[in-house]
């Protein structure tokens, strides 16, 4: 997606570690409209798919999660790092590990938002080792709902985590595709898609 590409090159800044820092448009500070395009383009290439229900992992993945429910027109689901006092009942659970915050978390959905007739989009901001979308796709398995595809933002693809779930038969479609970046120059190259 050029609007994207074009949007990291601006304000997107490579830091040492392979972070790729886009606070100001994605993940922290919100473009709205920027979401709203991205959140358009997920239902194109996906509209092939019985969507009806998005399912992504807090928080960075909710915004984007939440404008492309509205162009699916299909609730939102997103799984907790924590357990809380007003989640009651049963939940379906499993451990992820954060690139970024290089910590493991006990993730989980409550088993009243997710069961065996739904059909589930997975919507993430990053893909960088797949960490985080094997647990989603655990916890959806868990379920026995049917993974429809998983959208992502930005994956970066000099890392395994698109290797990974692309191996294990989910279609996956990503929306930039960052192939290499250079915390020195600041340069980022992107994959042709």
């Amino acid at each position: 997606m050029k609007l994207l590409e074009d949007r990291i090159r601006k304000d997107g800044v490579v830091k040492a570690g392979n972070v790729l820092k886009v606070d100001s448009f994605l993940n922290h500070q919100m473009d709205i409209k920027l979401f709203n395009e991205m959140g358009r383009e997920f239902k194109r290439l996906f509209a092939d798919r019985p969507i009806n229900k998005i399912l992504t992992i807090e928080a960075s993945g909710i915004g984007i999660a939440c404008i492309a429910a509205q162009h699916f027109g299909v609730p939102v689901v997103f799984a907790k790092k924590a357990q809380s006092i007003n989640i009651d009942g049963e939940v379906y659970s499993t451990k992820i590990q954060s690139f970024t915050h290089n910590k493991v978390y006990d993730v989980i959905v409550s088993k009243k938002y997710i069961n065996t007739t739904d059909h589930i989009l997975i919507i993430d901001d990053f893909l960088a080792n797949g960490c985080a979308l094997e647990g989603l796709i655990d916890l959806v398995k868990s379920a026995g709902a049917t993974i429809e595809g998983i959208g992502i933002c930005i994956e970066k693809g000099f890392q395994q985590g698109g290797d990974i779930i692309r191996k294990k038969g989910v279609r996956l479609e990503s929306l930039a595709i960052v192939e290499s970046m250079n915390d020195e120059t600041g340069e980022i190259v992107f994959r042709e898609q």
